[in-house]
């Protein structure tokens, strides 16, 4: 008699296997779940770490002294993962309220707008996904990874989300590519213009 061995990892090459993601639909409704005194200071965090794509430790790290513009485009200016640095787009909407909440609160060029640990962090991404009844398993990376796989909806393109994402390795991204459909596709080509 053979034995059959099941497989207990994915046989997918991790550059094909699916990205968890959320929905922005799902991360608006966090936004809106967090509560208490720190409400803002949440909401805030949990926007930027969506809207920017930034790991926990890069998002802990801003200051006012980080958010700047180039180009005429606001930014962030960031340490990233072995402290190299790098520029990160920033919505125009959310660099306004990062500079309103600083300024309300008297920050000083240098003080954290999230001044609070890892651990403090995924504790209010855990309570806010539970207030919004969000079931998946919510934890800050999710949510770099759900800016990701949205602006490659939006821009079907990998080199520019590999700068972004400041990834070494091009393969880092297109696992993100798992988790397009072909409707996606086809609206990214639909907007493809020759003349």
């Amino acid at each position: 008699m053979h034995k059959v061995l099941i497989p207990t990892k994915s046989l997918l090459p991790p550059a094909l296997s699916i990205v968890p993601y959320l929905t922005p639909e799902e991360v608006e409704a966090m936004a809106r779940a967090c509560q208490g005194r720190h409400r803002l200071r949440d909401e805030l965090l949990i926007l930027t770490l969506f809207q920017t794509g930034l790991r926990i430790s890069e998002a802990l790290s801003i200051t006012p002294r980080r958010i700047g513009s180039h180009a005429g485009h606001p930014v962030l200016y960031i340490e990233g993962k072995g402290k190299k640095p790098r520029m990160v787009a920033c919505p125009d909407a959310l660099a306004h309220r990062l500079k309103s909440y600083a300024f309300d609160r008297g920050l000083g060029l240098d003080d954290r707008l999230f001044p609070i640990n890892r651990k403090w962090a995924w504790q209010i991404l855990k309570a806010a996904a539970e207030r919004a009844g969000i079931t998946k398993k919510v934890y800050p990376h999710l949510l770099r990874h759900s800016d990701a796989i949205e602006r490659l909806r939006q821009t079907g393109n990998p080199k520019a989300l590999q700068i972004h994402l400041g990834h070494a390795s091009p393969m880092m991204t297109m696992r993100f590519l798992s988790t397009l459909t072909a409707k996606d596709a086809l609206r990214i080509q639909q907007g493809v213009e020759f003349e």
